[in-house]
């Protein structure tokens, strides 16, 4: 999956469309889903034009990936779901059902999650 300049997520990070703000630095966004599968479900991104982790992992410098990571983990913390618990999710390419071809983990709470999936059968 190539990197689209004009996918959603970089379209919300140029403005050119709203978002429900949660935080932002200088190397993330966090905002609320638009479709939340969660009481709780806060989308963060990174502020490069990354697809997934590996591209993420190979193409970011380190202060990129750090800063990201700890941004995950403020956003976690300003919603107060730590004690509770929290499901950090990043979907990557056409399996695991990525629809926008820009890193995102989705942060899930405010309920119990149930397990982290279904059981599934190869092909």
């Amino acid at each position: 999956m190539a990197y689209d300049p004009s996918n959603v997520f970089a379209r919300i990070l140029r403005g050119e469309l709203p978002c429900k703000k949660v935080y932002e630095d200088e190397w993330a966004l966090a905002f609320h889903d638009i479709n939340p599968l969660a009481p709780v479900h806060v989308l963060v991104i990174p502020k490069g034009p990354y697809v997934s982790m590996v591209d993420f992992g190979a193409n970011a410098a380190p202060e990129e990936v750090g800063g990201f990571f700890k941004a995950v983990a403020k956003v976690a913390e300003m919603l107060g779901v730590n004690e509770r618990g929290y499901r950090i999710l990043a979907n990557a390419g056409p399996d695991a059902n990525q629809e926008v071809p820009h890193l995102h983990v989705h942060l899930f709470a405010g309920a119990p999650l149930g397990p982290m999936l279904r059981r599934v059968s190869a092909g």
